[in-house]
């Protein structure tokens, strides 16, 4: 036996060669392993990207037609605003032409209803006249034959009522007037008498019958004439004598003496 046999060889045991081999195959398939793993990363992460890299012009397309579908419905939505506001605006035009037009149409009326009124009077006057006239066909052949038997100077109060009318004359006719410048028929002929203390009536339909009815070929100055019916008449004047009268006739004569035979009265009223 060797000296040396019971001190342990400080070298390294041998391995074997099948522990060896055991080894590398744990490695080998470790290293395999972590291959194929990253192979799949890599491959995943090549088809994440394939697939995001497809998917995008798919989005981008439908926010496309997204944007497109609105901006339509905004031109749609503004084309029927601006539609609506020609309407109103066409509306309100109407109705103001409506308006103008009825305003017309009454003024139009108006001045037709005033034009008729107007050719309704002047018939109505002209038929008085006619009447008149019908009723007194030889007037004034009798207006002429009273001037020549009826007394040609007044007297007494019949001349201040004579004096008082014919100073008168050339004074303006004014509807409703009293004097002193300007007057209408019965106006004067009240004024006229009050100068003698007697009060007749205001208006021509009563001074008409304020006296005692008179025939035309008897006719005294101072005497009423009237135009009319007794009770109805629409005018007087005053006969001044010599088969002349004094009246405030109409606006555009204003105060005149005038002849019996220029406007034939219908009767005549002795107050004094």
């Amino acid at each position: 036996m060797s000296h040396t046999a019971h001190i342990r060889s400080h070298r390294k045991p041998r391995r074997s060669a099948s522990k060896i081999a055991m080894r590398a195959g744990v490695a080998g398939g470790v290293l395999s392993t972590l291959a194929v793993a990253g192979a799949s990363a890599a491959a995943n992460a090549a088809e994440s990207e394939t697939t995001q890299t497809l998917e995008l012009p798919t989005l981008t397309a439908d926010l496309s037609a997204q944007v497109a579908k609105t901006a339509q419905a905004t031109e749609l939505a503004a084309a029927d605003y601006q539609l609506q506001a020609e309407r109103d605006a066409a509306a309100a035009k109407a109705a103001e032409q409506a308006k103008k037009n009825l305003a017309e149409a009454k003024k139009k009326a108006a001045e037709e209803a005033a034009k008729k009124k107007a050719q309704e009077e002047a018939r109505r006057e002209a038929a008085e006249r006619a009447t008149r006239n019908a009723e007194r066909p030889s007037l004034a052949a009798a207006t002429t034959s009273a001037a020549s038997t009826t007394v040609s100077q007044a007297t007494g109060s019949a001349a201040a009522v004579v004096a008082f009318v014919k100073a008168q004359v050339g004074d303006a006719y004014v509807s409703g007037g009293t004097g002193p410048s300007s007057w209408d028929c019965s106006g004067l002929v009240q004024a006229a008498f009050k100068q003698v203390g007697i009060d007749l009536p205001r208006v021509s339909q009563s001074q008409s019958t304020a006296g005692t009815q008179v025939s035309l070929s008897n006719l005294q100055p101072g005497d009423i004439l009237y135009w009319g019916g007794a009770g109805s008449a629409y005018h007087v004047a005053v006969y001044v004598g010599d088969g002349m009268f004094v009246g405030a006739q109409n606006p555009s004569t204003g105060v005149v003496e005038r002849p019996l035979s220029y406007d034939p009265p219908s009767g005549a009223v002795r107050v004094l």
